[in-house]
């Protein structure tokens, strides 16, 4: 798992603590990686009852499933494709989630819609397909006064490969309240190596990864930003 272009189809279980999810990922759709594990377990602990959520990417609809669970009183989520969201509301058929939502087919941020109460997303990195690897991040952080309003919560994960740093200090510039509310450390996985770009990339800054007994070890960590 967590090899190649990470797009190959498989059904899945997943176990956020106590809570299971069963989910069909067909060729194509990103399959959950770590990141997406963390942000799941990290979603579980989450106050959205009640409120308006926005998900960017919402994939196979593992992190969308765990939303819907608490609740909100809207949930709007988006994908690149159609196709995409369609695996999106299989899976949350396939859970039993019968919350009304709204599937919005969008360029990552560029959306008509909201402000909304919490934005909630997994940003790609690595194979972001863009030359600027952090494109999607910072993005993201430059956006997000469009998308949530003020005193809303901006929550994302990210690599210490991203530069945790820069994040923090582009999200203080736009004068936000930032928190790390999650924390996981793992070895790289394959596809890292494969792209050897991206291995120059990480070399540009410290902190980036540490390496014990020959392996290659990133942390993971869930930013909580809070908007002005």
């Amino acid at each position: 798992m967590y090899t190649g272009n990470n797009l190959y189809p498989q059904e899945l279980s997943l176990n956020f603590g106590d809570t299971t999810i069963d989910l069909d990922v067909p060729e194509g759709v990103w399959n959950p990686t770590p990141h997406g594990m963390l942000l799941g377990k990290i979603i579980l602990n989450l106050n959205l009852k009640d409120t308006e959520v926005l998900e960017l990417g919402s994939g196979s609809g593992n992190h969308t499933i765990l939303i819907a669970q608490q609740k909100p009183k809207i949930l709007t989520v988006t994908e690149i494709s159609q196709d995409i969201l369609n695996n999106t509301h299989h899976n949350l058929l396939k859970n039993n989630i019968n919350l009304p939502v709204e599937y919005i087919v969008a360029d990552w941020t560029h959306i008509n819609k909201g402000p909304f109460d919490v934005l909630i997303t997994n940003p790609p990195f690595a194979k972001s397909g863009k030359r600027y690897y952090r494109y999607f991040i910072d993005t993201l952080i430059n956006d997000a006064h469009k998308l949530v309003r003020k005193g809303g919560r901006l929550i994302f994960i990210q690599s210490s490969m991203a530069d945790i740093k820069r994040s923090t200090n582009l999200m203080k510039e736009w004068g936000m309240e930032v928190n790390i509310i999650g924390e996981q450390k793992g070895p790289f996985r394959d596809y890292y190596f494969e792209d050897k770009v991206f291995m120059r990339n990480i070399e540009k800054f410290p902190g980036a990864y540490e390496k014990i007994k020959d392996q290659y070890i990133e942390t993971l960590v869930v930013f909580e930003a809070i908007l002005p």
